[in-house]
């Protein structure tokens, strides 16, 4: 079975936050797929379907949130690879750092996308 094990350097709050994001990205993956996939007539949507999907408040909310935990996630390993590598303090705080400033910006650049998205939909 899969397991995972907190690194020394990497302190219990953030090995929990990637574990619990991990588990939130499958439940939210499936449901994006079965709204997306299953519902969807012939399994895909339109331009003007994504549209109008996404003038339904929680559909805006839920791809959100969904980008939260994924980049989360994804720095948050990326970060435990680095940690492999065993660097010092003083590179381990510009590592933080730069992931920090990646993190903040792709869910700034996402979450604006997707207000765009309902917005375009509004017709505003």
């Amino acid at each position: 079975m899969f397991t995972s094990s907190k690194k020394p350097q990497e302190g219990t709050f953030l090995w929990l936050l990637k574990i619990v994001a991990g588990l939130l990205i499958i439940i939210i993956l499936g449901i994006h797929f079965y709204v997306n996939h299953l519902v969807a007539p012939g399994g895909l949507l339109s331009y003007s379907d994504v549209l109008a999907y996404y003038q339904n408040p929680i559909i805006p909310i839920m791809e959100i949130i969904f980008l939260v935990f994924v980049v989360t996630h994804a720095l948050l390993g990326l970060r435990s690879i680095v940690l492999d590598l065993n660097p010092s303090q003083v590179v381990l705080r510009w590592i933080n750092i730069g992931f920090g400033l990646i993190g903040v910006f792709a869910i700034a650049y996402g979450t604006w996308l997707v207000l765009f998205v309902v917005a375009k939909g509004s017709g505003a």
